[in-house]
């Protein structure tokens, strides 16, 4: 599968979320800084997302200190739905109940092997569409549309 992985700093659980989805069979693209180096959150979380929505990677997997900024980043761009997922019972159900594409995981809170179980849990789960949740993802892509437009999106 196509990837596109993106972080802010280049920490160990970066480096053994890369090797791990290379040993996987993976194509990884990376954007972020070299180790010792960081880069703007926001910049590699639009990377990571435009690179979802263009086709140029299936899927993105986003880290920050807290996962926070990068989901928050990574959702301004219209078709991204990202996830922050700090457990694999949390990344099982973003892929079952809202098609989430980017995952985002925290640098701070997530070890390697908790990094790899959702890892696990991700890639072995997909959307299965529902009347439910069918129609809540199709709210989510009207307040995409609604923010293009350039509309307000609350009352």
């Amino acid at each position: 599968m196509k990837l596109s992985l993106g972080a802010d700093e280049r920490l160990h659980v970066v480096e053994t979320t890369l090797k791990y989805l290379q040993e996987k069979g993976h194509q990884v693209r990376y954007y972020g800084p070299e180790p010792g180096q960081t880069a703007p959150w926001p910049e590699v979380a639009r990377q990571v997302a435009e690179d979802v929505v263009s086709g140029r990677a299936e899927e993105g997997i986003l880290f920050c200190w807290t996962g926070t900024g990068v989901s928050i980043a990574a959702n301004k761009v219209p078709g991204i739905r990202a996830a922050l997922c700090g457990d694999a019972e949390t990344a099982r159900g973003a892929r079952l109940w809202n098609n989430a594409n980017v995952l985002c995981m925290s640098m701070r809170k997530t070890s390697e092997v908790i990094a790899q179980e959702i890892l696990e849990a991700w890639f072995s789960h997909r959307y299965q569409p529902n009347p439910t949740d069918d129609a809540c993802l199709a709210q989510v892509d009207a307040l995409d549309k609604r923010r293009e437009e350039g509309g307000q999106v609350g009352r």
